[in-house]
């Protein structure tokens, strides 16, 4: 062998050992920074997903008589996204161990043990998350709220067949069963603050109505527009008056309502917001929430205007910065900083006009009658006078707040300022009154008792 081949293989072992070892230290770094990669690596929990698209025997008898006896139930079930995924009759009504309601008619049929009232409990067997919500919020904890604040209810100042009729038909009652049959005074009943025989608060199908259970309709404005109407909380009038409700009358109809939650996207399924959206829904980088309670700087329900987290009758458990924040993020959706930025300004200085200009000053003269015996606070509405400052706050006063707040210019003024300016008149035309001739105001009869029912 020649002195130059021996130098060639000499060079080329050489040149082997230090690529070889070149690639067993960076093989040892790669295995560092792949275990490091793995400790610092965030599993997030996985979702169990079953879907089985057999239908028992069970829920097959259910289908076929109700095909008969109920159409109606079946064809609703039947387009629901429910059916699609072979969500059937008895996952939703079988009674657990805690329901009080369980059919005694339906057992004549089968000796499956079915629960007529599904509550956000069982609803919550899927949708754990949106139930959990919606417990926290005002809707679900609704009857609490109007027992503290509403002094029809907690004067008992109308009577039971006008609370079923009117106060419990949107915020729902307690339901009762006797002798294994449904109280007549409270069912039918799908108030959002319904408490239901589980123990379980709210009904779903309130706003998604049941057996469909759509989610365009209850992202709709009239899903909210059945409760949130009339001289009280127009909230429903106010949006169809806005711009918002304006672009949604001319062409809402051509929106994708059906897009799936946290994809709805402003601009793209829709062009301007629902009631649903600034409240609810998964945009802009929020997320969706079932708890109505959020996003509110303002209780601009409340005789005097305070932060939600000191309204007394329910504080939330929130900083209402972070909650405005939130809000202006569904603004920026759309609207430039400036320009929601300033629309809050706004709100802010309405609630400031309201309380210092309207109803602080009028409260302290009802106040002063009160200290000199010139009316009478054991009931909160039985003289002429409680009735006006009632319907200040809780009429003109809330149309004023909550016209700012949505941007309806009519109910902010006309219906709203303008006639607490009315209002504010007559208040002080009766303290007046009754300051100068120094007796108490005349009490009225509130016809507060039920009428007997006449048997035929």
């Amino acid at each position: 062998m020649s002195q130059l081949n021996s130098k060639f293989i000499a060079s080329s072992v050489v040149a082997i050992a230090i690529v070889t070892l070149f690639f067993a230290l960076t093989a040892t770094g790669d295995d560092d920074k792949e275990s490091a990669l793995v400790a610092n690596t965030i599993v997030p929990q996985l979702k169990e997903f079953k879907i089985d698209r057999k239908i028992t025997k069970e829920a097959q008898d259910c289908i076929t008589c109700h095909t008969k006896e109920s159409k109606g139930i079946v064809a609703d079930w039947a387009s629901s996204r429910h059916a699609h995924s072979n969500i059937t009759c008895v996952d939703c009504h079988i009674a657990g161990p805690v329901d009080k309601d369980v059919s005694t008619r339906h057992m004549e049929y089968s000796k499956i043990a079915i629960s007529a009232v599904v509550s956000p409990k069982d609803c919550s067997r899927c949708h754990p998350s949106e139930s959990a919500e919606y417990a926290k919020s005002k809707h679900a904890n609704t009857i609490e709220l109007i027992n503290k604040i509403d002094p029809w209810i907690n004067h008992g100042l109308n009577n039971d067949v006008e609370k079923e009729t009117g106060c419990y038909h949107c915020h729902g009652s307690e339901v009762k069963i006797t002798d294994g049959k449904f109280d007549s005074t409270t069912w039918p009943n799908v108030g959002v603050g319904r408490i239901n025989p589980d123990g379980s608060k709210g009904s779903c199908s309130s706003c998604h109505t049941r057996h469909k259970f759509s989610l365009a309709e209850a992202r709709k404005p009239e899903a909210c527009g059945q409760c949130h109407l009339g001289p009280d909380h127009p909230q429903i009038e106010i949006f169809h008056e806005s711009k918002h409700g304006a672009i949604y009358a001319a062409e809402g109809q051509t929106w994708n309502w059906d897009a799936a939650p946290g994809s709805w996207t402003a601009g793209v399924d829709y062009r301007a917001p629902s009631c649903s959206v600034c409240h609810m829904s998964g945009v802009n980088g929020l997320k969706a929430s079932h708890d109505v309670t959020e996003r509110l700087s303002w209780e601009t329900q409340a005789p005097v205007t305070v932060r939600p987290a000191d309204f007394k009758p329910w504080p939330a458990q929130n900083d209402w910065k972070e909650e405005r924040a939130k809000m202006v993020k569904v603004c920026l959706a759309c609207h430039s900083q400036a320009w929601a930025d300033s629309h809050f300004e706004r709100l802010d200085r309405t609630v400031h006009n309201y309380n210092e200009v309207y109803f602080m000053p009028t409260q302290a003269k009802v106040d002063e009658l009160y200290e000199k015996g010139l009316a009478d606070k054991t009931l909160p509405m039985d003289e002429k006078i409680e009735i006006e400052l009632y319907e200040l706050w809780h009429h003109e006063g809330r149309r004023a707040r909550f016209g700012a707040a949505m941007m309806a210019p009519d109910y902010a003024w006309w219906h709203g300022f303008y006639e607490m300016k009315k209002r504010c008149m007559v208040i002080d035309e009766e303290v007046e009154k009754l300051l100068e001739s120094g007796k108490p105001g005349k009490i009225f009869n509130v016809r507060g008792t039920s009428a007997p029912l006449k048997k035929k």
